[in-house]
């Protein structure tokens, strides 16, 4: 957890002692520690009778926070936003709850390479990233201009303790040069706390192959011929999407390990392994494949 995070949660939980998010509120407004600029907050249902704000299910009266809180109409507006301030808000007509917004407060971090990793198989339409941070409770992404903009119209794929694997589909096509690149919005709760960041990439800047198959080992005067198939998952047909494939053996004699880009190996190795990557846009390498044991 960075420093600026863990500084949050002690501040909090020492000021309010309240529990924080596990997941994304229906509704909820961003604000900044000590900003100048007030919030407002709306009641989402209209209404021509008197209604009252609640905080955290407590009655804000005249004094609330210090008169950091004002009302205007059925709004509400919140100055001078400080820590203890952040949790739920709603609004009340009697005894009926009308709607509920959450104030959260925007947390400083790392920077996204250091907090998710993504990755793509394949040229499909699908890609793949892992939230590798902790300290966070709920997590989620989302692919597109409207999710940078905070549009309500963004789809977002959500994740919270734990389960942060996110699989997202993209709509770039596979046979034609990139020139846009995808635009990536993340989320995190930590607390009321909340960390927003947006990456910019190519697919192709993603690309990792699954391991490759070896498929035999064919004995020939002089040298093993390694005959290796593409993995499955890889995009067809394989004219158009080229592997290249390094191969890693092990010598009988001395256990000396070397690599070879050519399908011809020495004969006397005792096992081997392969990997690959895309050959046209030098991406990332796949994982090795298992160790394959050479018998001859």
């Amino acid at each position: 957890m960075n420093l600026s995070l863990w500084i949050f949660g002690i501040l909090f939980t020492s000021l309010t002692g309240a529990n924080g998010l596990n997941s994304f509120p229906e509704n909820f407004v961003v604000a900044k520690l000590n900003d100048d600029n007030p919030v407002t907050l709306t009641c989402g249902t209209r209404t021509d009778e008197n209604v009252t704000w609640r905080f955290r299910n407590r009655m804000i009266k005249d004094g609330f926070f210090k008169d950091s809180l004002q009302r205007v109409g059925q709004d509400l507006i919140v100055s001078d936003v400080g820590t203890p301030m952040m949790g739920e808000y709603s609004c009340w007509r009697g005894e009926e709850k009308l709607s509920s917004t959450y104030l959260l407060l925007e947390v400083e971090g790392d920077e996204l390479d250091s907090l998710i990793s993504c990755r793509a198989n394949s040229y499909g339409c699908m890609f793949s990233c892992t939230w590798t941070s902790t300290g966070y409770t709920a997590v989620r992404l989302g692919l597109g201009h409207d999710c940078n903009k905070g549009e309500k119209s963004c789809q977002w794929v959500s994740g919270s303790d734990g389960g942060f694997q996110f699989e997202l589909s993209h709509s770039t096509s596979p046979y034609a040069e990139e020139s846009t690149m995808l635009e990536l919005t993340v989320e995190a709760i930590a607390d009321f706390g909340i960390l927003r960041r947006t990456k910019r990439f190519y697919l192709r800047d993603i690309i990792q192959p699954d391991s490759p198959q070896i498929v035999k080992c064919q004995e020939e005067e002089q040298y093993l011929n390694v005959t290796i198939n593409a993995p499955s998952s890889w995009s067809t047909p394989h004219s158009f999407f080229s592997l290249e494939h390094e191969i890693e053996y092990v010598f009988k004699d001395d256990g000396t390990i070397e690599r070879s880009s050519s399908a011809l190996i020495p004969k006397k190795i005792s096992k081997l392994r392969v990997r690959s990557r895309d050959s046209l846009v030098r991406s990332a390498w796949s994982q090795w494949s298992s160790w394959k044991n050479v018998t001859h």
